[in-house]
């Protein structure tokens, strides 16, 4: 009976062992690359703000009450055209006082002027001292300072009363007009702002990998002054300007927090489609030559860290910190440092690669 029993319990297990499946072992597959060197031409991009290269504050130099206002917001207008104009009747009345004054004081200088003239001639005689005809001489001296200061008021006034007149320094559009008519103005008031047009500026940051990379390159940062290549402004829904620009300058200095310069690439605006405010991309096609080019989809990014993972002979994975610049066209990087000619790496999917892990190519 024992013997039927044993029996019958192995064939149970047989059974269950032909019904249940196994599990089989989960293999990956990974796209890999083979690292080598190159020479492309790229673009390189800098996401960039537009201003007018004549942008200027239109701020008040007198205190008054404002009483017209000759513009509108975004009116287009000429180097010269008035803006505004602030009530200017007490200037005219300081020019006014100081006109009389310089009147008073050359009449001042003509009498001391008569009375030295008359004391030289009686001191020729032997009439009068010399010393009153030295005070006549100082007297006509102090005269004509007084004339001078007389004079330096006048300009004074007339440069005051031509503050009431607001004027544009450069031709471009008019930004919000903050004040309204009636408003009293006082001495630093900020009236407008006038976007300067005939050219527009695209600032942008260079980072201090960038830096160094024209440096090597060119022997000098002032030597990016000197590229021929033309850059490209590109607007945010991808399309292009059809000018082409220039860089005229650059910061000069890294900025501490962001470690990167300031560079300014110029572009023409004959037709008035470019504004202050907009924002955009420059680009600058490139030649990289003898480069490691890698797609962006073999990086991975933690903190402030880049990454890639390369692939020994035992196909594990294992990461590596690299320092890489990327291209402009959205999916390629060059590496800098952090990898040799003829490694393996993860080529696709190396965000979901551990280290450690074997990749199956």
């Amino acid at each position: 009976m024992r013997k039927i029993h044993f029996v019958l319990c192995t064939l149970s297990i047989c059974m269950l062992a032909g019904c249940v499946k196994m599990p089989e072992e989960q293999h990956t597959s990974y796209e890999t690359l083979t690292l080598s060197r190159e020479t492309v031409t790229a673009p390189l991009s800098w996401s960039a703000a537009i201003r007018g290269t004549g942008d200027v504050s239109i701020v008040s130099r007198c205190t008054g009450t404002l009483d017209e206002i000759r513009v509108k917001d975004g009116q287009h207008v000429k180097k010269g055209d008035v803006l505004f104009l602030i009530d200017s009747r007490s200037a005219q009345n300081v020019l006014e006082h100081a006109r009389a004054d310089l009147q008073t004081a050359i009449a001042n200088r003509e009498n001391a002027k008569l009375e030295a003239e008359s004391n030289k001639e009686l001191s020729q005689k032997g009439i009068i001292s010399d010393y009153l005809l030295q005070k006549s001489l100082n007297d006509l001296q102090s005269a004509e300072a007084q004339v001078a200061q007389a004079n330096a008021a006048v300009r004074d006034a007339e440069l005051r009363l031509d503050y009431c007149t607001i004027k544009s320094p450069v031709e471009g559009l008019v930004g919000n007009i903050i004040p309204h008519i009636g408003d009293v103005i006082t001495e630093g008031t900020m009236l407008t702002r006038i976007a300067g047009v005939n050219e527009m500026e695209a600032s942008f940051s260079i980072t201090e990998s960038q830096i160094h990379a024209i440096v090597s390159e060119l022997g000098s940062l002032d030597e990016i002054l000197k590229i021929a290549t033309p850059f490209t402004l590109r607007f945010k829904d991808g399309s292009e300007y059809k000018h082409k620009g220039r860089i005229t300058s650059f910061s000069g200095m890294v900025d501490q927090q962001t470690g990167s310069i300031t560079c300014y690439v110029t572009f023409p605006n004959p037709d008035g489609e470019l504004f202050s405010g907009m924002q955009g991309s420059v680009v600058l096609p490139v030649e990289w030559e003898d480069v490691m080019l890698v797609p962006l989809t073999a990086v991975v990014r933690i903190q402030n860290k880049v990454l890639i993972y390369k692939v020994g002979a035992d196909s594990l994975a294992t990461g590596a910190i690299v320092e890489i610049e990327e291209l402009g066209d959205g999916e390629r990087a060059v590496i800098l440092s952090g990898a040799e000619v003829g490694e393996t790496i993860v080529a696709k999917g190396a965000a979901n690669v551990h280290e450690k892990d074997k990749v199956i190519y």
